[in-house]
């Protein structure tokens, strides 16, 4: 069975059928699904779908283009529900300077990355990061208030194996889904070849970035089969033993799913 380490059945693109799709998520082979807050209103309606799917554990924290959510009051609210049994991570937290050319925008990103990485530090939940054209800010970022000491996924990988394997001595995981089937992939296929199988993570980021065959279309975590098999041939190993190992790592990071 398939741990999914990261979605968003919190989008308005699963309003007509999430119920229908997520109770069928047992014939498809999906065991467990973290679903992941992005914004306020995101993090509210992770809660409600952890309480609703037994098998629906939720992350709760802050995108890093969704900052102007943040205040104090928001930050302390954040930090009672990481109590609650169901919420197993802090996220998703991070950088992204994509859309974001502005010193004084990035600025209040990299603040608000450091008091949510603060955060999980204080209540012991592992944090899911997401960098996206900011890789050497994150990793410096990271190292300056000992990342090391907190455990995470840098999830939707996208930079380089050297990178990568900076990440995995910090002790970290790396998220790998539907982007490894690409065809134009080169550098995330490497990193899924060089980095150790015990550091990898199965995630979809649905309903974003379907695999092949299914790219372009709405994406769910009924999809994790392609990304195993991917990285199955790309490793030269089983679809199983992927699929197995995967879980287990996130079983290990995620420690209050049961």
């Amino acid at each position: 069975m398939i741990f999914e380490s990261h979605a968003h059945y919190d989008d308005q693109r699963f309003d007509p059928d999430r119920e229908e799709l997520l109770l069928s998520m047992g014939e498809h082979g999906i065991e467990t699904i973290i679903n992941v807050g992005s914004d306020l209103e995101g993090v509210k309606k992770t809660l409600s779908l952890a309480g609703q799917y037994e098998f629906v554990y939720g992350a709760v924290g802050i995108h890093p283009s969704d900052i102007s959510d943040l205040d104090e009051e928001v930050y302390g609210w954040l930090k009672e529900q990481c109590s609650l049994p169901k919420v197993v991570a802090v996220g998703e937290i991070g950088l992204d300077y994509y859309w974001e050319k502005e010193d004084g925008a990035k600025s209040s990103q990299r603040y608000w990355f450091c008091r949510q990485m603060e955060l999980a530090r204080e209540v012991g939940l592992p944090v899911i990061i997401h960098s996206r054209d900011a890789a050497e800010d994150t990793l410096k970022l990271m190292q300056g208030i000992h990342g090391e000491q907190i455990p995470g996924v840098v999830h939707c990988f996208s930079y380089s194996p050297e990178m990568a394997k900076e990440y995995v001595k910090m002790g970290y995981y790396i998220g790998i889904g539907g982007v490894v089937t690409f065809k134009n992939a080169k550098k995330l296929k490497e990193t899924a070849a060089a980095i150790p199988l015990g550091h990898i993570l199965l995630e979809t980021d649905c309903p974003y970035l379907s695999p092949e065959p299914e790219r372009g279309k709405r994406n769910s975590s009924c999809n994790l089969p392609y990304v195993a098999k991917e990285i199955a041939n790309i490793r030269g190993i089983s679809y199983e033993e992927v699929v197995e190992a995967t879980r287990e790592n996130a079983r290990r990071l995620f420690t209050k799913v049961k």
